[in-house]
């Protein structure tokens, strides 16, 4: 049996972070390079919190609830299995420690919800309703004990996730709802929030000498706790109780800390699912990512390591794995803002702990070696190994390219270009919300991404201003409606991407001006057909620097970036899309995206059809050849089930029903991203019922 050292030798050694006669400072300029490409230089990090905060501020512009982005994808992480979390809580609901704190609100308006955590384990507490007044939802959630009536967290976690289910494979997953949106995992937590910060929590206040500084712990208290539909495993009351959620401030701390100490934080991510956790099932993961960010905050606030810099990188790494394996041999991780919530008290201990030691001690014998074990690290540890005189640059500027950095900052902005406007109202608050912000202090990143949200908003409201007033058959209120959404949509073509000229062409063919939309699809053709043009990841790195290198990002964005049309599926464009958009909202997605090229063709097709039959047959006949041998350039696979529709939608209005059907065969084929299938079966038994008919 291997011998094993006192702990406190483990903690108080340092020798473990060298491989052979490499310096370590040298490796941990490596590893941080390396680590840059694998997370993010400290500008890519910045610019996915900055536009995660315009997305946030736009969406929550409902009355009745708010919703605040969490987790790791929030703190800047895009590491492949990264989920999107979120919270939601109803905003006139607040959680009080006092009867004291009911000074602060208005009772008529906000039910108050008092906490009791006289019985409760550290970080968890019941939730009191004294009033017994509130929404349907939250009283059929309650149960009545000790006289009073006291929410449940089984029963309100279980009722929101039936009643606000996003995908019909959501499953709940301890305090969320949990399921897959096209490619990303998404975590769903419907909870309550206090603006007090929690007594449990005063001491860690006092810690706060040294990390994070006052104005970020000042700000965290500020703004209180969160509570989420959990109890504790070892409690009397698990199915009552709530566990008191710090994802506020903890995004706030992460945010607080410099790169090097973000990219230790990164690599212990890494090494947990690609060392620790590696081949094993998930009941046997005892450690979770959540043990790696509060391992890193304790190193930061004690100070373990002075100087958290490229250099350091390793050393840093070290520290905090150093501290899990002091707190697996204990058993007691204590959590970073009540140190007395035990967060290893109901999976490590026993066996199990004993186990988990003698692994993470059989790695901490390999010193730092144990990272050649990590995929996404080894190659930087590698590349000084085997050039020990290699020259390493940490400077941010010289780690990506300014065509490469803008790939990744427009697929960001467009990603979170999804805010679902398909209600007046709401677009009317969300401008509402843009003018405020347009005044305010706002950094590049969030300038453009501003000018992004802003175009989608202006052509949801244009077509959803036509649709209202179409059929009203009131001509004044149908001409001043058109006249507004023209000059919404040539507005938002200024702010948005080349390819959103496009939705001004569809607009043009929905109100019957054949000959304006296929002046403007010329005028785009012209504009996608640029060789600097930037489509998702491709572009032509000279071309596009040569054309509009350091130029503002708004600027680039208008002349040299294009990217998928989005059709919110409570939205009508154009009839000929109709079925697809009432099959996919049928099936829970909120929109349809089609490439810019095939709706371009497909515009052209119909507009010309009306006016100029050769050149409605030329614009079909690249349809065709486009849809059928692009090889990933302008049509994504995820966008072929949308793609082969179109082009079956075009061929069955010529009257090819052999060429249609076969075309609705290979949407079937294809990954069912925006699952029409429902539409794409009513097409082919239409074109089933025209032929047997005519014949």
């Amino acid at each position: 049996m291997t011998k094993i050292r006192k702990i406190s030798e483990v903690m108080d050694s340092d020798n473990a972070t060298q491989i052979g006669e490499i310096p370590v400072q040298k490796m941990s300029e490596s590893v941080y390079v390396g680590m840059c490409h694998k997370i993010g230089t400290p500008q890519q990090v910045a610019f996915r919190r900055d536009i995660g905060d315009i997305w946030e501020l736009l969406k929550n512009q409902s009355d009745g609830g708010r919703l605040m982005s969490s987790g790791s994808r929030r703190e800047g992480f895009r590491l492949h299995g990264s989920d999107i979390d979120n919270m939601y809580w109803l905003t006139n609901y607040r959680v009080i420690w006092d009867f004291s704190h009911s000074e602060y609100y208005n009772i008529h308006r906000q039910t108050l919800i008092l906490c009791d955590n006289s019985e409760s384990p550290a970080g968890f507490t019941l939730l009191w309703l004294p009033l017994e007044r509130a929404a349907q939802i939250v009283l059929s959630s309650c149960v009545r004990m000790n006289g009073g009536l006291y929410l449940s967290s089984s029963k309100y976690r279980d009722k929101f996730n039936t009643c606000t289910a996003i995908t019909p494979d959501s499953r709940v997953h301890g305090p969320c709802s949990s399921g897959t949106h096209g490619s990303i995992e998404y975590d769903h937590a419907y909870c309550f929030v206090s603006d007090f910060w929690p007594p449990s929590a005063a001491s860690w206040i006092n810690r706060c000498h040294s990390w994070p500084p006052p104005h970020v712990a000042n700000d965290i208290v500020r703004n209180g706790c969160h509570f989420v539909a959990i109890g504790h495993k070892l409690g009397n009351q698990e199915d009552k109780e709530w566990r008191i959620s710090f994802s506020l401030a903890e995004y706030k701390l992460v945010c607080s800390m410099n790169h090097t100490q973000f990219l230790t934080y990164g690599m212990l991510k890494l090494f947990l699912k690609e060392i620790i956790n590696n081949g094993l099932r998930d009941e046997d993961k005892l450690l979770c990512s959540y043990h790696m960010k509060t391992a890193v905050f304790w190193a930061i606030q004690q100070n373990t390591l002075p100087h958290w810099c490229p250099q350091n990188l390793l050393v840093g790494f070290w520290v905090c794995f150093k501290l899990l394996l002091k707190w697996v041999y204990e058993g007691i991780s204590p959590n970073f803002f009540i140190p007395e919530n035990n967060m290893f008290l109901s999976k490590i201990h026993g066996q199990a702990q004993t186990s988990l030691f003698r692994r993470l001690y059989g790695l901490y014998e390999k010193g730092i070696a144990l990272l050649l074990h990590s995929l996404s690290i080894r190659s930087s540890i590698i590349d000084v190994l085997c050039n020990p005189r290699l020259t390493v640059c940490t400077d941010e500027h010289t780690l990506i390219s300014e065509a490469e950095f803008d790939v990744e900052l427009f697929a960001e902005i467009f990603s979170t270009n999804s805010l679902h406007t398909s209600d007046l109202q709401h677009c009317m608050k969300s401008l509402h919300t843009v003018e405020q912000l347009i005044g305010s202090p706002l950094s590049q990143y969030q300038v453009v991404s501003l000018h992004k949200n802003t175009a989608t908003i202006l052509q949801c409201t244009a077509f959803i201003l036509h649709n209202m007033y179409t059929n009203t058959g009131v001509n004044k209120q149908v001409y001043i409606a058109d006249k507004l959404s023209r000059h919404m949509l040539k507005l938002a073509s200024k702010f948005g991407y080349v390819s959103d000229m496009l939705y001004i062409a569809m607009y043009y063919y929905k109100t019957l001006r054949y000959r304006e939309a296929l002046s403007v699809i010329e005028m785009t053709k012209v504009k996608l057909a640029q060789p600097y043009l930037m489509y998702e990841d491709h572009v032509d790195i000279v071309r596009y620097t040569e054309a509009v290198g350091g130029q503002s990002l708004s600027t680039k964005m208008r002349q040299a970036v294009a990217g998928n049309i989005k059709l919110d599926n409570e939205i009508c464009y154009i009839s000929e899309l109709l079925p697809e958009q009432q099959s996919s909202r049928q099936n829970g997605l909120l929109a349809l995206y089609i490439p810019p090229h095939v709706l371009l063709h497909m515009l052209e097709f119909l507009s010309s059809r009306h006016v100029d039959t050769m050149r409605a047959q030329t614009a079909l006949d690249e349809l065709q050849v486009l849809v059928h041998h692009d090889q990933g350039l302008y049509i994504r696979d995820v966008l072929r089930d949308i793609s082969w529709e179109i082009l079956g939608i075009c061929q069955q209005i010529t009257g090819n029903i052999q060429a249609a059907l076969y075309s609705y065969q290979q949407s079937l084929r294809q990954c069912p991203f925006h699952r029409i299938q429902i539409a794409t079966t009513e097409r082919i038994q239409d074109l089933h019922f025209s032929t047997s008919h005519f014949y």
